[in-house]
């Protein structure tokens, strides 16, 4: 389904007021094809409802590069993604894998209402939406989903950051214990330069996970300006024909730390708990501007 691109001087953008007082708004994307959920100032999300698997922004491609990884191509998945934005990921698995199971669960009913009626889902995908913070209904799902879950996606901001709740050893605890024994759990980090807090995310979950790989642009992961790592967790060992897809898979040029690398990465981090994780740093904000 198209949506018709209406950015010209005067148009109306589709917005909502979300809890804190913040805006989300869909507007047509400057840099390609698509839509932008904008909150805040922040671009939070990319659409192309003319190609769910068009993934503008790095980090989001670079997690599908994983996705297209689990199991067999093409095979459904049963999936948990916390955090909404404009469902980019359930899009994308709903097209590349029809017939996977997808819950959603989101903090904000104005924004998934924004969403579905600006840039409605596919028909036919099955795609539920849990309304609630991301832990507690987390710790809540049905039974039939705990220790069953193919993936689990923690893709959660409020505005810019990632509240601290959603970053400690407790946290991913229960996120492991939703996700089955081969199952994957995929977490978006965002840090700049020095990447102490990224470092201390990626301790974090090697305490509940023993198998995990970072995936960055190359300068991010060398901790030499802001931007998106994505931490790839098992509690099954992550095939090492993995690795070269990956890379492969770009954005390039792309990088995947694992092994001895991951451990000079995390050395002298000491794993979050609930009572001392923070929220993750705010970007420069600068760093948006068009």
């Amino acid at each position: 389904m198209s949506r018709k691109r209406d950015g010209g001087a005067g148009a109306s953008v589709p917005s909502t007021r979300l809890s804190d007082g913040s805006i989300a708004r869909i507007v047509p994307s400057p840099y390609t094809t698509g839509w932008e959920l904008d909150v805040a100032g922040t671009p939070q999300s990319h659409v192309d409802l003319d190609d769910p698997t068009h993934l503008h922004f790095e980090y989001i491609a670079r997690m599908g590069a994983v996705i297209d990884r689990l199991k067999l191509p093409g095979q459904p998945l049963t999936v948990v993604h916390l955090g909404a934005g404009a469902l980019t990921l359930p899009r994308y698995i709903a097209w590349t894998r029809p017939g996977s199971r997808q819950q959603i669960v989101e903090l904000e009913p104005a924004l998934v209402d924004l969403v579905r009626t600006e840039l409605p889902l596919p028909s036919g995908a099955s795609i539920r939406v849990r309304i609630g913070d991301a832990r507690a209904v987390l710790e809540r799902l049905p039974a039939g989903l705990v220790g069953s879950v193919d993936l689990l996606v923690s893709d959660v901001f409020a505005g810019a950051q990632t509240p601290a709740h959603l970053t400690s050893v407790e946290f991913y605890r229960a996120a492991a214990a939703v996700v089955a024994p081969d199952g994957v759990l995929l977490i978006n980090v965002a840090d700049g330069p020095g990447l102490r807090y990224a470092r201390r995310q990626v301790a974090t979950v090697r305490a509940v996970l023993p198998n995990v790989i970072v995936l960055a642009e190359a300068q991010v992961l060398k901790g030499r300006r802001f931007g998106n790592l994505v931490i790839a967790a098992s509690a099954a060992r992550l095939p090492t024909t993995w690795l070269p897809r990956l890379m492969a898979a770009g954005p390039h040029p792309a990088k995947v730390a694992e092994g001895a690398q991951l451990d000079a990465f995390v050395a002298g981090a000491s794993p979050a708990t609930d009572a001392d994780a923070t929220d993750s740093p705010a970007p420069s904000s600068s760093l948006f501007d068009r």
